[in-house]
């Protein structure tokens, strides 16, 4: 395939393409937040609905983007995503109509099949079609752009659901048809042709119902403390997962091949991921219930106050990524969770009677530039640290990660912090499990910029220019060699 510019018209159609995808299926993870209480009101759910809510669709996505990312590389990477999409508009409008909780809770899962196709599908185009010396700039603009989904999330869905909780769904079906459109129109097909044409079946039911057992045991332990029934899910998980392990070490065909992580730079990275969407996860979920509930804020004040984290993924994600090229991701990959966790820390201090400026502010601008000096970095380590033929299997790892970080993060914290039944009605039982869970989230915030630091290495960064013969602009940023 003929790889493109990123300065090119047709690179630019190609990153839109990939942006407004995964920005979809971001939108859809932090803008159900803002409806939670309105729709838990209407459906009469508990906090454990509000929590499968929410896990419903996370377990769904992280327990099949792997299998999305290995179909995109046999089938083809823009048919995959185009599928993914499709069926993510259909899932939509099922959550949209929902007339109960647990049809919900039902139609959230498929609509987590359809992220799982197009999640990894959209950064795989990219690593396919631009050209190397450009992969990291679009990388960066990718994830900043696409990042601004998720932190505009809040803010779209307060505009929402002062209409209706069901049009935080059903706004997707236009933005599905908008995808569609662009990426027939103007994204090449990519696939692996080297890659084994046999699906690994067994790995992705193994995974899948390993992560169901786990969350299951998880939340109901919360909800009802750890009965016969949850202790069996939580020891059903852990059996299950490492049954996953075993046959996916076993097979000729794994849907996540074990020798991605031979790399220690793409471990690494991958770790510090697991701890940074942990914490994003329980932020995210938290935040918007407590200025609802405890602060008084309306949703779309709620939604509002996050647009600093918005402006600054926009303003400095694809300098970050440039950044990272030139010097290196370990700097920007460690000084990002720590300003990140400053961030979370501020936004614990939120309480009855919050005013936004000298309580909101503060805390959502340093989690905005936290997320900007992380995000680009992070990803284009991931990509540079496996073989380009597993774009899409790097891609898949590094989202399922992420995915199941939020998942057993949005299960367990809560269930820490004690919070559960009706706590999400109660300002004065919710105000003390958010604080401390916001705390535990700052403290894993500072645990993924430490691992960046004692772990990411900068091998493979660009050399700086030879001042003596050469002119003071450095040239574009060169893609980190794969470790």
């Amino acid at each position: 395939m003929e790889q493109v510019a990123y300065a090119s018209a047709r690179g630019r159609w190609v990153l839109l393409a990939a942006v407004l995808g995964s920005g979809l299926a971001l939108l859809d993870s932090t803008i159900v937040n803002i409806a939670l209480p309105a729709l838990g009101e209407d459906l009469d759910a508990g906090f454990d609905g509000l929590q499968w809510t929410v896990n419903g669709y996370v377990l769904s996505l992280a327990a099949l983007i792997l299998l999305g990312g290995a179909l995109g590389d046999l089938l083809g990477r823009r048919r995959v995503f185009l599928v993914g999409t499709v069926w993510f508009a259909v899932a939509s409008v099922l959550c949209g109509l929902a007339p109960s909780v647990e049809v919900l809770v039902a139609a959230r899962v498929l609509q987590g099949v359809g992220g799982a196709l197009l999640t990894p599908g959209s950064l795989a185009m990219i690593a396919a079609a631009f050209a190397p010396e450009d992969r990291a700039k679009a990388v960066g603009a990718w994830s900043g752009l696409g990042g601004i989904a998720a932190a505009v999330g809040p803010f779209v869905g307060g505009l929402l659901v002062e209409v209706s909780w069901r049009l935080v769904f059903l706004v997707n079906v236009p933005l599905a048809v908008l995808v569609v459109v662009v990426t027939l129109r103007h994204v090449p097909e990519s696939r692996d042709e080297e890659l084994d044409p046999r699906l690994d079946v067994a790995g992705a039911a193994l995974g899948a119902l390993g992560l169901a057992g786990l969350t299951y045991g998880l939340v109901g332990a919360g909800e009802r403390g750890l009965s016969a029934v949850e202790a069996a899910g939580l020891a059903l998980g852990v059996l299950l997962l490492a049954a996953f392990v075993l046959v996916e070490h076993r097979s000729s065909h794994p849907m996540l091949p074990l020798d991605v992580f031979s790399s220690r730079q793409f471990t690494a990275a991958n770790l510090v991921t697991f701890a940074v969407y942990a914490a994003l996860g329980t932020v995210f979920l938290l935040l918007v219930l407590q200025l609802q509930v405890v602060a008084g804020f309306a949703p779309l004040a709620a939604g509002t106050a996050l647009l600093p984290v918005t402006a600054c993924m926009l303003l400095l994600s694809a300098r970050a990524g440039g950044l990272a090229a030139r010097i290196g991701p370990r700097l920007p990959m460690t000084l990002g969770p720590l300003v990140a966790g400053a961030g979370v820390l501020l936004l614990s201090r939120i309480g009855p009677g919050a005013a936004y400026a000298a309580d909101v502010l503060p805390g959502a601008v340093l989690l905005g530039l936290g997320l900007s000096l992380t995000v680009a970095p992070l990803t284009a380590t991931v990509l540079a640290a496996a073989p380009a033929r597993h774009a899409g299997v790097a891609s898949g790892v590094n989202n399922a990660v992420a995915r199941t970080a939020g998942l057993l993060a949005v299960a367990v914290l809560p269930l820490v912090a004690g919070l559960s039944g009706d706590d999400y009605t109660d300002p004065a039982a919710f105000d003390g499990g958010y604080r401390t869970a916001l705390r535990i989230a700052a403290g894993l915030l500072v645990v993924g910029g430490l691992l960046a630091l004692a772990t990411v290495r900068d091998e493979g960064r660009a050399p700086r220019p030879d001042r003596r013969t050469h002119c003071a602009v450095d040239g574009p940023p060169v893609e980190p060699a794969p470790a």
